[in-house]
């Protein structure tokens, strides 16, 4: 397993470095600021073993097809080549698919969508994942369906949200190959965008030893990102790393 934390600025690198974590997952809401400080990106980790993951800007409005393609699509498209440039090989984006909230007829426009960007993500090596926002996978199932090549970052924290048992568990016994990072953060659950508190690990009311134990069973071996800022990171890495041990010897 690597272990990871959210990079908000080239200065958080050193940060992360510091506390012994594998990688750092760039958080891109912009793509131009992000694209003038690769040069310092790359210079932060040279001659290390310490590796980026990237995640994507926001969507904007999810119901909004020409907002989505005339501003989100572009984005991503000159997103793509960036990460492949800095030498990383994942890119995380947002793409809600939840029927309760999004349009019937925007939810197949995004399949599309999705399929246009895979294709550009494959010729530049770079693979793509969705993230659970607060989709069930029996929503998510007939979209990784259409497409083979996408991947989920399986967001422990939104698995709180809406839901009276965590959604993590369902996503790993239904798309347990389609599992390709993990964003974990804590909250107390809820039912709005304000409940995604982003928490430290162990503040709040997510069972991350019984999730963990499901991802241990299940073989998952490959990245994780603790979603929180740097200081927060700190509080909770030692609880992180405790749980995660426990969860292989269960």
């Amino acid at each position: 397993m690597f272990l990871g934390g959210t990079v908000r600025s080239v200065e958080d690198v050193a940060l992360l470095r510091a506390m012994g974590l594998d990688f750092g997952e760039i958080s891109i809401p912009d793509v131009r600021r992000f694209q003038e400080s690769l040069p310092d990106y790359k210079r932060e980790i040279r001659g290390s073993d310490f590796f980026f993951l990237c995640h994507g800007p926001q969507e904007g409005d999810p119901n909004d097809i020409q907002s989505l393609e005339d501003v989100y699509f572009p984005k991503l498209m000159d997103t793509i080549p960036l990460v492949q440039k800095l030498g990383s090989t994942l890119l995380t984006i947002h793409l809600w698919m939840d029927p309760r909230f999004v349009m019937e007829r925007v939810i197949t426009y995004k399949v599309g969508f999705l399929k246009r960007v895979l294709e550009t993500a494959i010729s530049y090596s770079v693979n793509i994942n969705i993230e659970n926002l607060s989709e069930s996978p029996q929503d998510l199932l007939p979209v990784f369906e259409a497409l083979p090549d996408l991947g989920l970052t399986l967001d422990v924290g939104h698995g709180q949200l809406l839901a009276e048992e965590n959604k993590s568990f369902e996503f790993v016994e239904r798309l347990p190959e389609r599992i390709r990072h993990v964003h974990i953060h804590d909250n107390f659950g809820g039912s709005s965008p304000h409940d995604d508190l982003h928490l430290p690990v162990g503040d709040g009311i997510v069972n991350f030893a019984a999730i963990f134990r499901a991802l241990s069973v299940l073989g998952y071996d490959r990245t994780m990102t603790i979603e929180l800022k740097p200081r927060e990171i700190e509080q909770c890495i030692n609880r992180v790393k405790d749980l995660l041990k426990n969860s292989a010897r269960a």
